[in-house]
């Protein structure tokens, strides 16, 4: 049995065992993203959805479903109900998950979701979400250190390269690194990005480098023109719920 067929297999056991709908499922991490490593683990993220009934009782139910994480699999999901509350929020993480390459399961449920996931989009709140992790990552594990784990320069440099998408395109960024880069990255940064890339996918998980200066000062330099350019941008109004209401009952109604 294969790895897909290994992710497809323990998607449907947690449907029989936790009694719920998975409507979609993908990979979320650097599988995804399309700079994994050989013992990279696999990061499958689900959309479900429960029984009726669970929804129309008065005590709150778990909304989220998580498998032991094991060093090869990391599996979590979440419920309809939280999904949409948070596409409400333009949540950026759902965004990610809704533009993975790698899709293990998709339903008409997921389609409908999916054909207004956009319409809720706040480009502002994309932009902060992916320089605040860039921000984070660079200060926790690149900024003054003599070794750096390799990857961490990848969690920093693909969500500048995001919030630079965000801002041009003003649409949710796309999951390969490789299109970030070719849609964003200055040309004189090109090979060094290309150098750690070959390097990431050819070694462990854990290895660890000296820092590369230009990346730093590409960082650094870029989170605060970034954050200069987000803060001019104009405030966007939320939708309101009922598009979403419209869909949460639509789904409800396929699981009656």
């Amino acid at each position: 049995m294969n790895k897909i067929e290994t992710i497809q297999k323990k998607l449907a056991n947690i449907e029989k065992e936790k009694g719920v709908k998975i409507l979609y499922a993908a990979e979320s991490g650097s599988r995804a993203w399309g700079f994994e490593s050989d013992d990279s683990d696999y990061d499958v993220r689900f959309i479900y959805a429960q029984p009726v009934e669970k929804y129309l009782q008065i005590q709150e139910t778990r909304d989220v479903i998580e498998l032991p994480i094991d060093g090869i699999w990391d599996i979590n999901g979440w419920d309809l109900k939280k999904t949409l509350l948070l596409l409400h929020k333009s949540n950026s993480t759902l965004f990610e998950w809704g533009n993975s390459p790698l899709v293990y399961k998709t339903t008409d449920e997921w389609g409908k979701i999916k054909e207004i996931m956009n319409n809720y989009f706040l480009l502002k709140s994309g932009i902060w979400h992916y320089l605040s992790t860039a921000k984070s990552n660079y200060n926790e594990f690149l900024k003054d250190k003599e070794q750096i784990k390799l990857k961490k320069y990848f969690y920093c440099l693909r969500p500048i390269l995001a919030s630079m998408w965000i801002l041009n395109e003003q649409t949710p960024p796309p999951m390969k690194f490789t299109e970030l880069v070719s849609a964003e990255l200055d040309r004189d940064i090109l090979p060094f990005v290309e150098e750690l890339l070959n390097l990431k996918m050819n070694s462990a998980e854990t290895k660890f480098i000296s820092p590369v200066t230009q990346l730093n000062d590409y960082i650094e330099k870029n989170l605060v023109i970034m954050r200069e350019k987000v803060e001019s941008l104009p405030h966007q109004k939320t939708l309101d719920f009922e598009e979403l209401n419209e869909v949460f009952r639509g789904v409800l109604g396929v699981m009656q």
